[in-house]
């Protein structure tokens, strides 16, 4: 394979550049930035371009290399190519920047998902470039609006125009990180098979207006928006440990001690309690994995300094895990408010069921095949992602969908994970080098070599 790193550079620093900021509403965004400079990049490649434009300025470009065989499988390389905001006082470097500085490079959309959208692009170019003839079709799509529920991208395409995208295995965000496990075999890399569900809703906190200069005795909304918040902010359910994660446990070739632990429900809880220093940000990615979770994120309320608030309002975030429904999520909520709760409305903002793709399927062992050449020594291993992505979308439809990537050594587990809508985002061109070829690699060996081990 030819050397990639400096053009995969060179696309990933534009993408940046663009600044298609997704902060919710319909008119922002603006991939359609994005959009052109992928498409001029892959024009001339000798592939078929398409752009879905779901609202002004919110385009979707799709490209295919068709397969020969049409009982052959089909892959679908899905980027996004929208961000979420920033705020730049928290930056080292210029966040719309693309800057490079010691061959790192830096921007917001870094390693979410830029880095990806860019080298499957690359990706696809080199293939067509060298005349790829496939049994399989591979598709490589860039889409709008996953920062956002994906209302104007996966979801509308799907919707929309089904044939331009629809496949039978899916490569999306955000796996392929080395996590800080003591494995006895070597290096483990973890492929997001499923996902937690979603239940975002807002608690509505009803009280009595009435001059703040008297507040004895009041019935203060405000003020029993913030005993809600502490009672929601203390439900910790008891870890349920399900299919995905035992597999991830028995995989990792983890010491027998560890191993034992992370079987056991009170094992797990007693390996996070005592997490400590380095060990915090892994127990907090575990701890999510294990259980479902309550965050109370915004809250709005009150009208005036000096008047008492009759109402605030409090947006939660709910991430499910299997077995959880909004029966269940509604009536934790309700024993941990207890009296609070006569005065607490639901109301549901948005809600997605836990999502899973199987294992041990062709792109499985493709995954496999290719990664322990490019790591020597490399075994993947399934994990659940505590987030969203638009691969619920196309496992909804029953697509084997996966989150991978592969990444150097250079950036640490934790700074990796700080780095999702966080600050100082940055991926180094060797994590785009690995990636680039792992893209390649996998469409080789799953639509031409059927992805058997």
């Amino acid at each position: 394979m030819a050397d990639t790193t400096a053009e995969v550079t060179d696309l990933l620093q534009q993408l940046i550049r663009n600044g298609c900021v997704n902060d919710g509403r319909p008119e922002s965004g603006w991939e359609v930035r994005s959009a052109s400079l992928l498409e001029s990049y892959l024009d001339g490649a000798g592939l078929d371009l398409e752009r879905y434009e779901s609202a002004p300025g919110r385009d979707n470009l799709v490209t295919r290399i068709e397969g020969s065989d049409p009982a052959a499988p089909t892959l679908l390389l899905l980027g996004h190519t929208d961000v979420v905001p920033v705020n730049p006082d928290g930056w080292r470097h210029d966040p719309f920047g693309g800057e490079l500085i010691d061959d790192v490079v830096w921007g917001r959309g870094a390693v979410d998902m830029l880095n990806l959208t860019a080298s499957m692009a690359v990706a696809v170019k080199h293939l067509a470039g060298r005349g790829f003839s496939p049994r399989g079709t591979l598709i490589y799509a860039a889409v709008a609006d996953e920062e956002a529920l994906g209302t104007f991208g996966a979801a509308w395409l799907l919707k929309e125009h089904p044939d331009a995208v629809r496949a039978d295995y899916v490569i999306t965000e955000s796996g392929g990180f080395k996590m800080p496990l003591p494995s006895t075999t070597g290096p483990k890399l973890p492929v997001i098979v499923a996902e937690k569900g979603a239940y975002w809703c807002t608690l509505r906190i009803r009280g009595t207006p009435g001059h703040a200069s008297m507040p004895f005795r009041t019935d203060n909304a405000l003020v029993k928006a913030a005993e809600v918040i502490c009672a929601l902010a203390a439900i910790d359910p008891a870890p349920r440990l399900d299919d995905v994660w035992n597999r991830f446990v028995a995989d990792y070739d983890l010491t027998p001690a560890l191993g034992a632990l992370l079987v056991d429900p009170d094992g797990v809880r007693e390996y996070l309690e005592g997490a400590a220093g380095e060990e915090i940000g892994l127990a907090r990615e575990l701890h999510a994995i294990t259980r479902t979770t309550y965050a109370p994120t915004i809250a709005h309320g009150g009208v005036k300094a000096n008047v008492i608030p009759d109402a605030v309002n409090i947006q939660v975030d709910i991430r499910t895990v299997p077995g959880d429904t909004a029966e269940t999520v509604r009536a934790a909520i309700a024993k941990a408010l207890g009296p609070l709760g006569a005065d607490v409305e639901i109301i549901v903002d948005s809600e997605d069921p836990p999502n899973a793709s199987p294992l041990d399927t062709p792109l499985w062992h493709s995954l496999q095949n290719v990664s322990q050449r490019l790591v020597p020594g490399a075994r993947i291993v399934p994990l659940t992602s505590t987030g969203a992505t638009d691969a619920r979308f196309f496992r909804a439809l029953g697509a084997t969908a996966y989150g991978y990537a592969l990444f150097s050594d250079r950036i640490t587990y934790d700074d990796y994970g700080a780095m999702f809508h966080g600050n100082d985002e940055r991926v180094d061109q060797e994590s785009l080098r690995l990636s680039t070829a792992l893209w390649e690699a996998t469409a080789e060996d799953l639509l031409t070599g059927g992805g058997r081990s």
